[in-house]
């Protein structure tokens, strides 16, 4: 929860660099008109083998030319034990089993809505949010005209053939806001959800194309994404119109506290993002031909890493005075204005913060410019077809330890260690796998080898007979459920697990409940062991009390030689709040006079160790501060001790993740080495300092705690502790609360400090912004920079600080 106050085809093929055969690898053979469907027929892979022969290894998928994607084809059997009605109740719906044709001509609106609504699922009926409602709506290879918006309501995700991505085409005569939107208004602006706890939605694998759509008409916009954290867009085309008074936009979105989104392609428009949101990451985005590539009317942070533009009057356009940009690896070709900002600095943050690296331009005139005056910030290219790289630009308060001075020039290069970069020489963009050259008979299901989900039965010992049976060669797939465990799950290295509709594995019971005796409940992988882990759309918890439970310990290795194979995409850490937890607000009431044993929900969400690599998309570490499924988002006191923390030597990147509300910090680096992370964002808990850091908790030195605690005894927002090459790419820290009271932040001090960095680390960080912070970083926890220096609007920002041994 935050603040409430903020309010080509052909292309798409170059875009992914995947490290195995089980990246994703989107065949785009199929035409924006569709081109024929297959039939709906479920399929049932024949059984699959008792166990792995031996040496037998996964190898690359098997699935023949014109064959739908697995998911279309494999047996369907998740269930959501806590929903009202749980017999009956179907997670995973296929659009044409309501109705829809698919043919470019039938309208498919209702068809296609109908899946989303059936059997009461969380909407527009005074539900704000739930878990008890998860829905996989799948779209077959298609064109699906509509007439109107789809709404996708709180726990969706749509997701097309990966194969054969379909299209949805607006109708000449559509009405709406945008074709897919999650929040639409209603009387008197009324929306169903806040946008800054709208959380768990997923779009994949789609071509949205508008250009039936009158040119001039408002009604051509292809998203409306208002969103929090767990969101994402993946693997998306949009198609607008070219004409000189086009208006069409690809995605639309004025509020909100996201979130992720990548591997989307916008061809044509008016503006192909026109985004307003606390903060974002966007990874490997291709905007063609558009009258505006970006507009943004309001920001916190937002991070663009691996940025294309071709051939548009202005790449990014930044119509607000305050908020932050940092874009990495970006090409900009064929377009006069690469940034522009509202006005002239002068002198101060009046313009908002910029931070640019290896940034390559042709045939870009002006690389940063005043849309107010004119005025030239940095030159672009000179000559035609004569590149131009910018190596570490800045606009903004630019820091060396304590001293700091505003800047609108070249700085120091910044730090890129090699293990980060791939072959290109940019940081390692890895989209989310989807395993869509896979034959349904390379997987197997937890449910038809003995794993129940029902939120009961102990599910321990039926997933590691089939992690033990089937991880070097089969991809397993983790039916829709919530699955009990009582002790440690080990997750071998090489596993690709694979959930539905964020399948729950959940730790509970005594195993996981000494805090002076903290246990794993899910072990991915282990020292010495190498091979491509990979795990999407799960859901990592506990069952409470667990105040001894480590959630995740990720020891995988890559393969040497690879880079990025290992990771977690679409995957979350998410404790208390929700239906399975036993920590939900009638239980763990906010603002209790004491912490209650009973709502300790964890150790340590995610610990990296010393010999791991890893690369996490889109991940979510959340102690609940509400509830999700009870009582319309009432607030609760839950307490987890520690966010992540990473030991790791690396190569590690952190791309979109967050980690909020935990006792004693959100990130902890020890000992740390070659870490990318861009953006980062984080929430101290709002119960604080009631109890004070580290309570209930203790400090634990065996997992290098740190010590001491900010001001009153508040969480660290990041610890960096004897750490080299961490490169923090965009960060949005954020203090709200104190005590549950918002009355500090007219005094923009909930916080006395966030960041703490010790003399021995060598660190850069980048586009930094805090929320009602005193000071924004420290060294040894003695205040260096301070948020009266760097006001930016509701936030406060320093565009650069390095500390290099």
């Amino acid at each position: 929860m935050r603040s409430f106050i903020a309010t080509s085809i052909v292309a798409l093929a170059a875009f992914f660099n995947v490290a195995n055969a089980g990246g994703l690898d989107v065949n785009l053979g199929v035409g924006l008109h569709g081109g024929g469907h297959h039939p709906h027929h479920p399929h049932h892979p024949p059984p699959s083998p008792a166990v792995c022969p031996p040496g037998k290894t996964l190898g690359p998928g098997t699935a023949a030319p014109g064959e739908p994607f697995w998911m279309e084809k494999i047996k369907h059997q998740g269930k959501s034990p806590f929903n009202p009605n749980p017999q009956d109740y179907k997670v995973f719906r296929n659009v044409k089993d309501f109705g829809a044709v698919g043919d470019g001509v039938h309208d498919d609106t209702a068809a296609i809505n109908a899946a989303i609504s059936a059997q009461g699922v969380c909407g527009r009926n005074g539900c704000r949010s739930s878990t008890v409602s998860p829905v996989v709506v799948y779209f077959p290879q298609g064109t699906y005209l509509v007439s109107t918006s789809i709404y996708p309501i709180y726990y969706v995700q749509l997701i097309g053939d990966a194969r054969n991505p379909p299209t949805i085409l607006a109708a000449p005569n559509f009405q709406g806001l945008a074709v897919i939107d999650p929040n639409p208004y209603g009387d008197g602006g009324a929306q169903p959800f806040t946008p800054q706890t709208n959380f768990h939605r997923s779009i994949r694998n789609f071509i949205i194309d508008l250009r039936q759509v009158p040119s001039n008409s408002a009604a051509g916009t292809g998203i409306h994404w208002q969103m929090a954290q767990a969101t994402s867009l993946i693997n998306i085309v949009f198609e607008m119109s070219k004409a000189p008074n086009t208006a069409h936009q690809g995605i639309w979105m004025e509020s909100g506290s996201g979130g992720f989104m990548g591997d989307l392609v916008f061809n044509g428009g008016k503006h192909g993002i026109w985004s307003g949101n606390q903060q974002f990451t966007v990874r490997n985005v291709t905007i063609n031909d558009a009258k505006t590539a970006i507009f943004s009317i309001w920001n916190w942070g937002w991070t663009y890493q691996d940025l294309k533009i071709n051939n548009c009057e202005i790449g990014l356009d930044i119509a607000h005075t305050e908020g932050a940009f940092a874009i990495v690896d970006a090409t900009i070709n064929n377009t006069p204005i690469f940034a522009r900002t509202p006005r002239a600095s002068n002198g101060t943050l009046s313009s908002g913060s910029l931070m640019l690296n290896n940034i390559r331009l042709k045939n870009v005139p002006v690389a940063v410019g005043v849309a107010e005056t004119g005025a030239v910030l940095l030159q672009g290219t000179t000559l035609p077809n004569l590149p131009k790289v910018i190596d570490t630009w800045a606009q903004g308060n630019v820091y060396k330890n304590r001293n700091g001075q505003f800047v609108q020039s070249n700085i120091p290069s910044m730090n890129r260690p090699h293990s980060l970069l791939d072959s290109s020489g940019k940081f390692v963009s890895r989209g989310h796998p989807q395993y869509e050259n896979y034959d349904v008979s390379q997987f197997v299901s937890v449910r038809d080898h003995g794993a129940v989900g029902d939120g009961v039965t102990d599910d321990t010992a039926a997933l590691q007979n089939i992690l033990n049976k089937f991880s070097s060669c089969k991809i397993i797939f983790v039916d829709a459920g919530f699955y009990v465990v009582t002790d440690t799950l080990k997750v071998p290295a090489g596993t690709r697990l694979v959930g539905e509709a964020w399948s729950v594995i959940a730790g509970k019971g005594p195993k996981f409940q000494k805090m002076n005796k903290p246990e794993v409940v899910v072990k991915v992988g282990e020292k010495g062991k190498r091979g491509i882990t990979e795990i999407t759309d799960i859901v990592f918890t506990t069952s409470g009390p667990a105040p001894g439970a480590i959630i995740v310990e990720w020891n995988a290795e890559d393969p040497v030689g690879v880079k990025g194979g290992s990771g977690m995409w679409d995957t979350h850490i998410r404790t208390a709040g929700a239906a399975g937890t036993n920590l939900e607000s009638n239980i763990c009431p906010k603002l209790s006079d004491s912490p209650i044993a009973a709502c300790q929900a964890a150790f340590l969400s995610l610990h990296i160790t010393k010999h791991a690599t890893g690369y996490f998309e889109g991940t979510w570490v959340w102690l609940a501060d509400h509830d999700l499924d009870i009582h319309g988002e009432a607030q609760l006191s839950a307490y987890s001790g520690r966010g992540i923390l990473s030991e790791s030597h690396g190569p590690v990147w952190m791309v979109g993740t967050a980690s909020e509300h935990h006792v004693m910090y959100q990130y902890n680096l020890v000992g740390a080495k070659d870490h990318y992370m861009g953006l980062i964002q984080t929430e101290s808990p709002y119960f604080q300092p009631n109890p004070p850091a580290p309570a209930p908790f203790v400090v634990n030195k065996a997992y290098n705690d740190p010590d001491p605690f900010p001001g009153v005894a508040s969480s660290w927002a990041l610890n960096v502790d004897r750490s080299k090459d961490i490169v923090v790419y965009g960060a949005g820290l954020y203090s709200f609360f104190d005590k549950y009271s918002q009355d500090c932040i007219g005094t923009r001090s909930c916080q006395a400090q966030t960041i703490n960095i010790d003399q021995a680390s060598d660190i850069e960080i980048y586009s930094l912004s805090t929320v009602s912070t005193v000071s924004m970083l420290s060294l040894n926890a003695e205040g260096v920079v301070h948020d009266a220096d760097n006001l930016n609007g509701f936030a406060s920002t320093m565009t650069a600080w390095r500390r290099r041994k």
